[in-house]
């Protein structure tokens, strides 16, 4: 066991080597081209998350142009830059991730290609009382459902805009100010829509730990089979624990979530039928990922409602 451990850590090392040097000679080749910015004028701006690049798309107008690295249905806690993703970040003018910890694997990456620009996890911004930890001390990375904290994040990326460019800096304000007061209206429409749902069954059940500040948001109890990282491995002990707290508070659906394997779920709802307890499929909700461009899931606003109106609907609430 030891020597194949040792195997795996040398292959990551050499993997990682690999990356690294990826990094730098893209770096090099993008100084030697000159500056990033695409040939109409635009400012390019690359983000890891779509929950990113969608909000900033609006706050940047006809002055950028965004491209995020992981679309509808990808897993950002297992995702690992690919050769072209490092031609894209190295090419760009500005470079947005999420943070803490979510792209845990895009790390060293991050770190070399700030070397040469800028590089901004906007996370960050948030006030460490206010973030989330599980109970090992890890933060919760998912801070984009809470609305608040997620216009905090967003407005730490348009400080990044209008630092390095500041020849349009009212205007990135301006359509910040804009987005925000969307944000609040989004705000005051879930927290009515959830409120909806009957005291009793207020328990949101998903795959893995994403909805906490979903949860605290809403006044919802909420249980994810795996940790807050999808890297986290699902005991027996967890699928017939979620089943206990199924059969306690009498849940009548539990979801499944668009970047993660269902299996888990689905063992959970065949339990908990073992049991006694018919429970349904909700429905599927966006964590890690939103919904495929040209829909309303793949924005921010629109990926939220969502997941507010099938949460809702399926704990029992939903009325107008």
């Amino acid at each position: 066991m030891r020597e194949r451990l040792k195997g795996r850590k040398a292959r990551s090392g050499i993997a990682l080597s690999l990356v690294l040097s990826l990094v730098l000679s893209a770096c090099s080749a993008e100084g030697q081209e000159g500056k990033g910015a695409e040939s109409d004028g635009k400012i390019a701006i690359v983000t890891t998350i779509a929950q990113i690049a969608e909000p900033l798309s609006i706050i940047g107008g006809d002055k950028v142009s965004v491209s995020s690295l992981m679309g509808p249905g990808v897993d950002p806690h297992l995702y690992n830059a690919t050769q072209g993703d490092i031609k894209k970040m190295a090419s760009a003018d500005i470079v947005f991730y999420s943070g803490p910890h979510l792209e845990g694997n895009m790390t060293e990456v991050f770190e070399q290609i700030g070397k040469t620009k800028p590089v901004k996890a906007i996370a960050e911004a948030i006030p460490e009382d206010l973030r989330l930890k599980d109970e090992k001390g890890d933060t919760d990375p998912h801070v984009w459902f809470d609305i608040d904290l997620w216009g905090t994040a967003l407005g730490s990326a348009t400080d990044g805009l209008k630092e390095h460019f500041p020849e349009h800096a009212e205007l990135f304000e301006a359509n910040k100010n804009d987005y925000l007061k969307k944000l609040d209206e989004l705000k005051t429409e879930s927290a009515h829509m959830m409120s909806t749902i009957p005291e009793t069954q207020r328990v949101l059940v998903t795959a893995h730990d994403a909805f906490g500040y979903f949860g605290r948001m809403h006044d919802l109890k909420v249980v994810g089979l795996q940790g807050l990282s999808t890297e986290d491995e699902i005991g027996i002990t967890d699928v017939d624990d979620t089943i206990g707290l199924l059969l306690e508070y009498k849940v009548p659906a539990v979801f499944v979530e668009s970047s993660v394997n269902q299996n888990s779920i689905n063992a959970v709802i065949q339990g908990a039928g073992s049991r006694g307890l018919k429970v349904k499929l909700g429905g599927e909700l966006f964590s890690d990922a939103m919904g495929d461009g040209g829909t309303p899931e793949g924005t921010y606003i629109g990926m939220y409602r969502h997941n507010v109106k099938t949460i809702a609907t399926a704990l029992g609430g939903g009325g107008n």
